[in-house]
């Protein structure tokens, strides 16, 4: 069984036709799994909905509890983009003995065009593979927590390089 955890981001933003901003009604991750025509044992589970950017330590510590209390070993956390890593670090910190992969989206599922449909299932595929640690699954790829930041130009994630020193 794999636990999905969902804690809000793009992922799940929908469009206020009222007042043309993005807001939280409920997450489309069970829509997705149908779509994706996933065949995994899995559990979904609603923690926050909440922007990224507005999540706090407490947040974090909330996550990191409901991950260490989750009967399962494998998890998925889907979370906003912008603080991802922030959370990723927090996990790390907590030394659980378990496979963690935190994945997201750039563009709302609901806008028919994200990447949140592609990014789950690579999450999915990767939770069940790769060994104990915590990882961040975006744009196809998987990345160690510590080895990953998200180019805000270019808009995907992409490894830290480490520069060699010039002496």
């Amino acid at each position: 069984m794999i636990r999905i955890l969902v804690t809000g981001g793009t992922f799940d933003k929908q469009y206020n036709e009222l007042n043309g901003q993005l807001s939280f009604r409920d997450t489309h991750v069970p829509a997705m799994l149908q779509r994706g025509r996933c065949r995994l044992d899995v559990l979904v589970e609603t923690i926050l909905m909440i922007d990224s950017l507005e999540m706090t330590d407490a947040n974090r510590a909330a996550i990191v509890e409901r991950c260490r209390e989750a009967a399962e070993e494998r998890l998925v956390i889907t979370h906003g983009t912008d603080t991802m890593t922030l959370t990723a670090r927090a996990l790390a910190a907590a030394a659980l003995d378990k496979v963690i992969v935190l994945t997201g989206a750039m563009i709302p599922y609901a806008f028919g065009s994200s990447d949140g449909l592609f990014n789950l299932g690579s999450a999915l595929s990767f939770v069940q593979t790769l060994p104990p640690g915590v990882y961040v699954a975006m744009n196809g790829r998987y990345f160690d927590w510590d080895q990953v930041r998200k180019n805000r130009e270019s808009g995907i994630f992409e490894e830290l390089r480490i520069e060699a020193s010039e002496n």
